[in-house]
């Protein structure tokens, strides 16, 4: 457990001793709300790679780091002037990092399976990004497009603080991390289903397909990829579904009495949206992406996938004071479910937020700006009206890294040799010792297919007890969230079963609960991220 320095010695935050304010009956801090804004597909190094310095062009917004910024393991040197992604295997797309305008938010969705991640840092040198997880795309019109973002070195571009300038400005003014990991190699699914269990073995269901498994190595299967939740009314009815079985946090709240939620936009089917859509269709038309996307994607929705936290048919909750409570909708909402609770007063302690569609930060169909937007009327939000920001903690994370380059190479906690893994050779991911293998559900002794960590990925925490402009260099991964939960309100229980949330550090090693650190409000525009009274470069 991460520890605090407090008159000179370092203690547990979660011991009493760390505490001056009275803690909320049930929790072990003074956190009483937590917030997980779960987004898509970035890697740290495509949205930090130059912080806390960015170019600052005329008209754009404008970021100026406070003096005491501290660094963080980003882009600079021989990576930036020399990079061993211009390794000739990468043909055309050889190429150094460069800089992403913010007129240049529109790109193209990146390749960011199991295995070719695994590739592209071939064996530690991390020089194969373009030939193995590069996709060129084409531009929306009116959109600058240069030949770099036509090749597959698209992938090694960068966007800096005049395009993901929220994030930039709340990293000074909170936590952020530049040692946070994908807990596994893969996409979306796997990072959602770690996100809440930390245990991808125990794929029980599985129709129409294999492709997003893999064999465990003692006849179960892991989850590697995207397919839709078995059962769920919007699922696909023709590609690949599974369930999972195992033991996901949402079980241990409930038995905890602990009110918490999973609110996803699009996932209230009575509602119609502006263009006419509705049900399982409803859609919104991004403005930067000219994309029409669903807002309801299901295999990002990752309590679907179990039995016992899922609501299939999407049933609504009796009242606005039973969410976060169990009944018919079982813990599973609508985002407007989120909002309509908390301003009638009624504010779960655990809460995970899914944007729609367009603005879930996923190159393809969403984009930095309208992702900008969602996040930052998620915090203004919360800050006016929840009533009790002072004891929130809101945590900006991501489920995958979409491909985008990253220079760090992930430690490898837990080995894998399934069909799948490919970072140490054909069926390979780390060592063939045993001294890392996690267990899967079942019994299974060590389950395949469970490589990781994998690729760096921002993570921010936004709350008065966040350390203020501060970079934790502490390894965590998306289970560190799982376990700053079960530290706060289940009394340090772990899920079990081989999760990795037994491995994990917590969260809490960006936080201060001597005093609280970033006081007051900090409201930012949502268009430029700027705070409300902000200027544009001249």
């Amino acid at each position: 457990m991460a520890e605090v320095l407090v008159a000179g010695t370092l203690i547990s935050p979660f011991s009493a001793s760390a505490q001056t304010t009275t803690t909320a009956a049930g929790t072990t801090t003074p956190i009483q709300h937590i917030v997980v804004i779960f987004q898509e597909n970035v890697s740290f190094d495509h949205y930090f790679a130059t912080y806390p310095n960015a170019t600052n062009p005329q008209g754009q917004p404008v970021f100026k780091a406070l003096a005491n910024t501290p660094a963080v393991n980003g882009l600079s040197g021989a990576l930036v002037s020399n990079n061993p992604n211009l390794n000739p295997a990468n043909a055309t797309g050889a190429t150094n990092p460069f800089r992403l305008d913010r007129s240049q938010a529109a790109t193209a969705d990146q390749n960011h399976n199991y295995g070719p991640e695994q590739s592209a840092l071939h064996n530690g040198l991390v020089d194969l990004y373009p030939s193995n997880v590069g996709v060129a795309g084409t531009a929306p019109s009116g959109q600058l497009f240069t030949t770099a973002l036509q090749t597959t070195g698209v992938n090694m571009g960068y966007y800096d603080g005049n395009t993901v300038t929220a994030l930039w400005n709340y990293a000074q003014k909170y936590a952020m991390s530049d040692n946070s990991y994908d807990t596994n190699f893969g996409p979306s699914t796997p990072g959602a289903i770690n996100l809440v269990s930390g245990q991808t073995n125990g794929v029980i269901n599985n129709l129409n397909g294999t492709a997003s498994v893999t064999s465990d190595g003692s006849g179960g299967l892991s989850d590697i990829g995207d397919a839709d939740p078995a059962g769920d009314v919007c699922s696909t009815t023709t590609g690949e579904v599974f369930s999972m079985s195992g033991t996901n946090v949402g079980n241990l709240l409930n038995t905890a009495n602990v009110t918490w939620g999973f609110y996803t936009q699009g996932f209230d089917l009575t509602v119609t949206n502006a263009n006419g859509t509705t049900g399982c269709k409803r859609s919104t038309t991004s403005l930067v992406t000219a994309t029409n996307k669903a807002d309801y994607i299901p295999h990002h929705e990752p309590f679907q996938y179990y039995k016992s936290t899922a609501n299939p048919t999407h049933a609504r909750p009796t009242s606005v004071t039973s969410v976060g409570q169990t009944d018919a909708a079982n813990h599973q909402y609508d985002l407007h479910d989120f909002y309509d609770a908390v301003m009638a007063g009624n504010y779960p302690a655990v809460n995970f937020l899914k944007a729609p569609g367009y603005q879930d930060g996923h190159a393809g169909y969403s984009d930095p700006l309208d992702e900008q937007a969602f996040i930052v009327s998620v915090v203004n939000f919360l800050q006016e009206n929840s009533g009790d920001w002072q004891n929130t903690l809101v945590v900006i994370a991501y489920d995958d890294s979409d491909g985008w380059y990253d220079h760090v190479m992930p430690p490898i906690v837990n080995q894998s040799s399934s069909a799948a893994d490919t970072l140490s050779g054909a069926g390979l991911c780390g060592s063939t010792g045993a001294n890392s293998a996690l267990p899967g559900v079942n019994g299974v002794t060590h389950a395949q297919g469970r490589c990781g960590y994998g690729p760096r990925m921002p993570l921010l925490v936004i709350s008065p007890w966040a350390k203020s402009n501060y970079v934790d260099h502490t390894v965590t991964d998306q289970t560190s969230i799982i376990r700053f939960i079960e530290d706060n309100w289940l009394d340090s229980q772990r899920i079990g079963s081989g999760s990795f949330d037994a491995l994990a550090n917590s969260i809490a090693s960006m936080l201060n609960f001597t005093k609280p650190s970033a006081t007051g409000t900090y409201i930012l525009n949502p268009t430029t991220g700027e705070p409300a009274v902000a200027t544009t470069a001249r």
